[in-house]
């Protein structure tokens, strides 16, 4: 039983009794925290709006053997103020704050790169220099790989042939004509690049790509993704609601998902 310190982005909270809340975070040092917060939902509580979703805090928490309690709370950066007023980008850190939860299923176990992904993909959207689906895309693939699921994109899955025709969820990523399974997806070869794209940063190449390569790719990724997880993403189903008026008339052809890229300046090493 003792006072720690560490940073952390609130992933999501819960009430409590009638005033308090348990606060999710996913921190810098120790992982996945879960927290009471005391009397959170007064008026005056003394944390104010400083414990909110997508808020990145700096924090003081006293260790007990159930839920730790926080003590002090300062905010580092408010990431939810700007996004609140957009949607498209809300709901993609909604999906991502949803993600980075289930990818750290064992609570203080420490998951610094996957902190430093959503620090990453928060600013991201906040900066808003791409389009939000394509940074969502580029996090759900980053995220994978970090947790070791990184589809195969560049050779075969099964066999290591640098010849992939299709790709099979199952298989783990494109797979030669030899080892395709049934029911395996054939995407175009720009949709592959563009997933190649978001793993490597390289945001020019998906900034450029076109819409209907886009929603394969976003199609792709989060089916991936939810075969992995062994669970939905519901926040998913509110991402795919929102369509860029640019490309509504290609986006309705095909069940959309997500886009794929993200900036170079996104953390996938230990250091922010």
């Amino acid at each position: 039983m003792s006072l720690y310190r560490d940073e952390g982005v609130v992933l999501r909270t819960q009430k409590l009794g009638e005033a308090d809340r348990i606060v999710t975070i996913l921190t810098r040092r120790s992982g996945r925290v879960r927290a009471a917060a005391k009397g959170i939902r007064k008026t005056k509580s003394r944390f104010g709006a400083r414990l909110e979703p997508f808020t990145h805090v700096d924090l003081q928490l006293y260790e007990r053997r159930s839920l730790d309690l926080i003590t002090q709370a300062e905010t580092l950066r408010p990431y939810g103020e700007r996004l609140v007023f957009d949607y498209p980008r809300y709901t993609a850190g909604t999906a991502m704050l949803e993600t980075a939860e289930k990818l750290t299923p064992i609570e203080k176990e420490p998951a610094l790169r996957q902190f430093l992904l959503v620090i990453g993909g928060l600013r991201t959207l906040v900066e808003g220099g791409h389009d939000p689906r394509l940074v969502l895309d580029a996090y759900f693939l980053r995220s994978l790989a970090i947790a070791g699921y990184a589809p195969a994109l560049e050779e075969c899955a099964r066999c290591g042939e640098r010849t992939g025709r299709a790709f099979a969820i199952a298989a783990g990523g494109m797979v030669c004509g030899s080892c395709r399974p049934p029911g395996s997806a054939s995407p175009a070869e720009a949709t592959v690049g563009l997933m190649i794209a978001l793993l490597r940063g390289d945001w020019e190449r998906a900034d450029g790509s076109e819409p209907r390569h886009r929603v394969e790719c976003s199609g792709l990724v989060a089916a991936y993704l939810q075969w992995h997880l062994e669970h939905g993403i519901r926040s998913l189903k509110h991402v795919e609601r929102e369509r860029p008026g640019a490309t509504i008339a290609h986006e309705r052809e095909v069940p959309d998902e997500r886009a794929a890229l993200f900036h170079g300046t996104m953390p996938n090493t230990t250091n922010e």
